[in-house]
């Protein structure tokens, strides 16, 4: 175990040499990666950003039952009772026509015409908040709403829901293909890397293998080297994440408060961070194994 263990300290510690060997081409190869990634992970912490606004600033969804104009006040009291008793239904809220009626008459505007009028022709209404917001689930209970007695019309404050909803998933779907495109080309990146540097050592390489050394031991430096490759890549995409947060959040701030919104732009939580360095990590060795399982497989 110990010998492995120093196997792979010595692995380690050539492919940093090999790294600093070269420090201005270390230095492009990692800034070509970190542009790659600071792509998929600046649109990450941008859609981050918008669902924090969008659970912060965004009224809650409601049902609205308005009854029908023969219903008395005791049909209007069962359908309230019926409500209140459901698990599903977070908070009702009974309007009776009376009050829509005083309210409507208070308005300067509408005082004459409401006034001409024979009769009352506001209907009693319940305004509901559901328990589960999602759309398909109110969606449900409004056809459940429409089929009860003396219930005239049934509307639905969902439609802003949904546009919201298609946007969130649309900005997840572009975030998800950006990064799988960027990421194949990380590993073209690595790829490349890692040969040139396969065919820099050659010699080396087929010393080691007449001496006996196995494929295992003669990947191993350059599967670090494409590792470091990586993290240092997801490192340098950190910072210019965080740097661009920087650099908006002045003029996207008085952007917001335009619109009477709150909005400090963030950058990567520290999962996001996280995920962004292993993932980086990951694909640099991968790149670099495929391009040594590709060398060895023809030499």
């Amino acid at each position: 175990m110990m010998v492995w263990l120093d196997h792979h300290r010595a692995a380690a510690r050539l492919a940093m040499r090999r790294l600093g060997a070269a420090p201005l081409n270390s230095l492009l190869y990692l800034l070509a990666i970190g542009v790659a990634l600071a792509l998929p992970a600046g649109g990450q912490m941008l859609l981050a950003n918008a669902l924090g606004l969008a659970g912060t600033t965004a009224a809650a969804p409601q049902i609205s039952i308005f009854m029908a104009s023969s219903a008395d006040r005791a049909m209007a009291a069962e359908i309230e009772s019926r409500l209140k008793k459901r698990s599903d239904i977070k908070r009702v809220q009974f309007l009776p026509r009376d009050e829509t009626l005083a309210r409507m008459k208070a308005n300067p505007g509408l005082r004459e015409v409401i006034e001409a009028l024979a009769a009352n022709p506001f209907p009693d209404a319940f305004v509901l908040t559901a328990a589960d917001e999602r759309p398909e689930v109110m969606e449900q209970l409004a056809v459940e709403f429409r089929q009860w007695p003396k219930v005239e019309h049934v509307q639905l404050d969902s439609a802003w829901v949904r546009r919201l909803d298609a946007l969130l998933k649309l900005g997840r779907t572009a975030v998800l293909v950006l990064g799988v495109l960027l990421s194949a080309g990380l590993i073209a990146i690595s790829f490349s890397i890692i040969r040139m540097q396969v065919l820099t050592y050659r010699a080396e390489i087929e010393v080691s293998r007449l001496l006996g050394a196995t494929d295992s031991f003669v990947r191993r430096p350059f599967l670090y080297y494409g590792l470091l490759l990586g993290l240092g890549g997801g490192i340098v995409a950190w910072l210019l994440v965080g740097a661009a947060a920087l650099w908006l959040r002045a003029p996207l701030g008085e952007l917001v408060r335009l619109y009477d919104l709150t909005l400090v732009l963030q950058s990567l939580d520290a999962r996001d961070s996280a995920l962004l360095l292993a993932v980086a990590a990951g694909l640099g060795w991968l790149g670099a194994l495929i391009s040594l399982s590709e060398y060895l497989r023809q030499n």
